[in-house]
C-alpha cells in the first residue's frame, strides 16, 4: 500500500455530516469539538463519492486486486425443484 493516502478535510468531495467544518487560513476547524478536523478520528466524515474507507484512507487511490475465478466456483452447486416452483419454472434443476 505504497500509494495510498488519508483523506483531507480540504478535498472538495469532503463533507461533514454535522456541518461543523469551517474553513480557516491554518486549516479545518470542526465547531462541534472545538478543534482541528481529523478525518481518521471522526464519526461524521462523509465522502460524496462514497469512498471513504475506515481510519481516513481516501479509496480514490486504492488499487483493487481482481482474481479470476473458474466457472464451476462462480456458479456453484444445483438446486433441485418441486412443488409449485417446479410448474413455474418448468425444469428440475436450476443453478
Amino acid at each position: 500500500m505504497a500509494q495510498v493516502k488519508t483523506c483531507s478535510p480540504t478535498c472538495i468531495f469532503f463533507r461533514c455530516a454535522k456541518n461543523a467544518a469551517v474553513y480557516r487560513r491554518d486549516g479545518v476547524w470542526c465547531r462541534w469539538t472545538e478543534e482541528m478536523c481529523g478525518v481518521a478520528n471522526c464519526t461524521y466524515a462523509m465522502c460524496v463519492k462514497r469512498r471513504l474507507l475506515p481510519r481516513g484512507i481516501c479509496g480514490e487511490t486504492v488499487k483493487r486486486k481482481t482474481t479470476e475465478k473458474k466457472p464451476e466456483e462462480v456458479i456453484g452447486p444445483t438446486i433441485k425443484l418441486r412443488g409449485r416452483a417446479l410448474r413455474k419454472i418448468g425444469e428440475k434443476e436450476i443453478f
